[in-house]
């Protein structure tokens, strides 16, 4: 369905964040239902959950549809669906029109990012196109964190901040393929390959999410009530923290398979634990812009990794969107999951909680990328599957190692010893003249 090519897909790129934008800017925009209009700090972050919550819904629905459908046809609904819904909730001060086009708009933004993660997928680096949708997606969320302070109060205008991304997308579709008969007959033909692992991945994505947005969920507040900052600086550091993060997914696009998928995955990992730790107990300025700044700069790296290595996992795309799927479903939670830890225990003690949280699923995440992401291959099995050239490309390039098919050949057995002799002219001679 999606040709590979070695030109940049940029139409997938601007598809990915028109669905990735939601997320990023999360903490404004539950920040501003909240303040903006008659919700409790819990009911805003319950909104926030419902918005992910609707676009994890979409990517489990059409992980195996978008072939049949089309991916031209599915993006203009996810996209359409996008403009209507968060246009809709930011022109409104209904409460429950806010939530219906949130959750609307949701699903557009689960849609787009569906057809995203097929089309990645089909790439020949799928690391690479997701680094590129990561590094577009943050600069336009740290573009909005700097433009939003100072477009006056009210809960729209991050909402509205996503509709009309979706807008500008709308016309690099017509450069998306249409659905094809063969493909339908292959999708349905054609079962998940790496099952084990796949699960996995989903079920230690969900639980990284949900940690990652419990935290980003309630940073605003944190950097507003704990460390008695104002909306414009809080604004201010999380655009700065968004273009650090500009930085390490460019560095991580350049990294590239050098070090395999399985150190950045564990050790990224571990770090922004420690980073979570530090933002939620920040009580002034340096210490919360240090933890954000830092946490934001290794989150997308991480993350593009996990992306890479969720789309290695089938070349159609479908464990792509299922683990992006599950990791929207963690995303969901994470807001109403921060704002009832913080309630009741307080921040800090949120945050060692979702630290811990992170450094035990670490153990799983991380074992799944020395397992399907290449590892070195011990001397046993040297000799078995392929001599030394395969272990030098399955530890350096991130390439899993290649079972061996044994083929059964009809040939004849060999002739006895005794009718070997040795070779030179006389037997040509014998051969020919005899």
């Amino acid at each position: 369905m999606f040709a590979r090519s070695t030109t940049t897909p940029w139409p997938l790129v601007a598809l990915f964040t028109a669905g990735y934008l939601a997320p990023y800017l999360l903490p404004t925009t539950v920040g501003r239902l909240d303040a903006g209009l008659p919700l409790s700090a819990t009911q805003a972050g319950a909104v926030g959950s419902a918005l992910l919550l609707s676009s994890a819904a979409a990517g489990f629905l059409l992980a195996s549809r978008v072939e049949r459908v089309g991916p031209r046809t599915l993006a203009r609904i996810g996209l359409a669906l996008a403009v209507l819904g968060y246009g809709s909730a930011a022109l409104t001060h209904a409460v429950p029109a806010v939530i219906a086009g949130a959750v609307v708009g949701g699903f557009g933004s689960g849609t787009a990012t569906t057809v995203a993660a097929s089309g990645i997928a089909a790439e020949r680096d799928p690391h690479r196109a997701s680094t590129l949708g990561l590094l577009c997606v943050s600069a336009l969320a740290g573009a909005v964190y700097l433009t939003v302070p100072h477009l006056g109060a009210g809960h729209g205008q991050p909402l509205a901040a996503i509709a009309l991304t979706a807008l500008a997308v709308w016309p690099l579709t017509g450069r998306l393929p249409v659905r094809t008969t063969t493909a339908h007959t292959r999708v349905e033909t054609t079962g998940l390959p790496h099952r084990r692992a796949g699960l996995v991945l989903a079920g230690t994505l969900l639980c990284w999410s949900l940690a990652q947005n419990s935290l980003w969920g309630v940073s605003g507040r944190i950097g507003i009530n704990q460390a008695h900052l104002s909306e414009v600086t809080v604004g201010a550091v999380f655009a700065i923290a968004l273009g650090t993060g500009l930085v390490g997914v460019i560095g991580a696009g350049a990294l590239g398979a050098r070090l395999g998928r399985a150190v950045p995955i564990g050790a990224g990992t571990a770090l922004i634990a420690g980073c979570i730790v530090l933002s939620a107990s920040a009580h002034d300025l340096r210490t919360f812009a240090t933890g954000e700044i830092a946490w934001n700069t290794l989150y997308p790296i991480v993350l593009s990794y996990v992306l890479g290595l969720a789309a290695s996992l089938d070349p159609r795309g479908r464990w792509a969107v299922l683990v992006g799927s599950a990791s929207s479903l963690g995303t969901a939670a994470g807001p109403l999951a921060g704002s009832v830890l913080s309630a009741r225990a307080g921040f800090p003690a949120m945050g060692a909680i979702l630290a811990v949280g992170l450094v035990v699923i670490t153990v799983p995440m991380t074992g799944v990328a020395l397992h399907t992401g290449g590892r070195l291959l011990v001397p046993g099995t040297v000799r078995r599957r392929g001599g030394t050239p395969a272990a030098v490309i399955a530890s350096s390039t991130g390439s899993p190692e290649q079972p061996v098919v044994e083929i059964p050949l009809d040939t004849p057995a060999l002739p006895a010893q005794g009718a070997y002799d040795t070779a030179g002219p006389r037997q040509a001679a014998t051969a020919t003249g005899g």
